[in-house]
């Protein structure tokens, strides 16, 4: 699987989900002037950021040590920072056009929560 940092444009709608039955999810996508339409979503799922790095738990352990997470001298909230770093990832299957089947891939499509961008990550195909 080839890994990617692209931004892409979404289209939600109704799609086919892993077990059969529709979900609200990317329904097309462009990706380097290319449009794309998925057959179906493989699977979905959500990552955080790395919350355990955050200030709020270092303090809550009693580490005063620097915040590997770069903050200087800021006073950052946990919670809400950390949710902020929220992504949802649609693993799908697309093919390239609207009418002609140009070959299939599996792409993973993330929604960054912070700014509500979406980016293409990985892709096999």
């Amino acid at each position: 699987m080839r890994r990617y940092d692209d931004p892409v444009d979404v289209r939600k709608g109704r799609v086919p989900g892993a077990g059969g039955a529709p979900v609200e999810g990317p329904e097309q996508f462009v990706w380097k002037g290319r449009l794309w339409k998925v057959h179906a979503v493989l699977a979905q799922w959500v990552e955080t950021g790395a919350w355990w790095q955050s200030s709020g738990v270092h303090a809550v352990l009693g580490d005063d040590g620097p915040d590997p997470m770069g903050s200087t001298g800021s006073t950052r909230t946990a919670v809400g920072t950390d949710l902020e770093l929220e992504r949802e990832v649609w693993r799908v299957e697309a093919a390239r056009g609207m009418t002609v089947d140009l070959g299939r891939g599996v792409f993973d499509l993330v929604f960054d929560w912070a700014d509500g961008s979406w980016r293409l990550t990985r892709c096999l195909d």
